[in-house]
């Protein structure tokens, strides 16, 4: 196999360099996030918790805190699994939308983030979050491809 061919036969096993940067990047973000949920940040994390929300906002800020460091992990060493787990970065981004949302309905202050500006600026980001996952693990190459296949 010639040096060329080794490289393309890598790139395609973990993806091109500037998305494999990024996912290791979003990776260290959620794992370094979720460490935050059990420790320093847990107080902030337990005013953004919906009040409609069922559980006990303690609860619901550690269970977030473990599945958020488990995505950064799978971000960072399952490779080979990158799609899938940018499909499920995607979805918990998704998922936890609802919260910013009511942060800045409610007008809860957490973060630093006390002024409706400031909290409707963040709303703005969690798109991108998503997006982020989804380009970083080659999930939406995935997607485009299958959208365009349904035509």
């Amino acid at each position: 196999m010639t040096e060329t061919a080794k490289q393309r036969s890598r790139t395609s096993r973990t993806g091109s360099i500037p998305r494999t940067a990024a996912r290791i990047a979003l990776g260290l973000v959620l794992a370094g996030a979720g460490a935050t949920h059990l420790t320093v940040a847990r107080d902030d994390f337990q005013a953004q918790v919906p009040e409609w929300v069922p559980l006990n906002d303690d609860l619901v800020v550690l269970g977030s805190g473990v599945v958020e460091i488990t995505l950064g992990v799978a971000l960072l060493v399952a490779a080979k699994q990158r799609v899938l787990v940018g499909f499920v970065v995607a979805a918990f981004f998704i998922a936890i939308f609802p919260g910013n949302i009511s942060q800045y309905l409610t007008k809860t202050d957490a973060f630093g983030l006390d002024t409706d500006q400031s909290r409707f600026i963040r709303l703005l980001f969690q798109p991108l979050l998503v997006l982020w996952a989804l380009w970083a693990t080659g999930a939406s190459t995935v997607l485009r491809r299958a959208l365009r296949g349904r035509r």
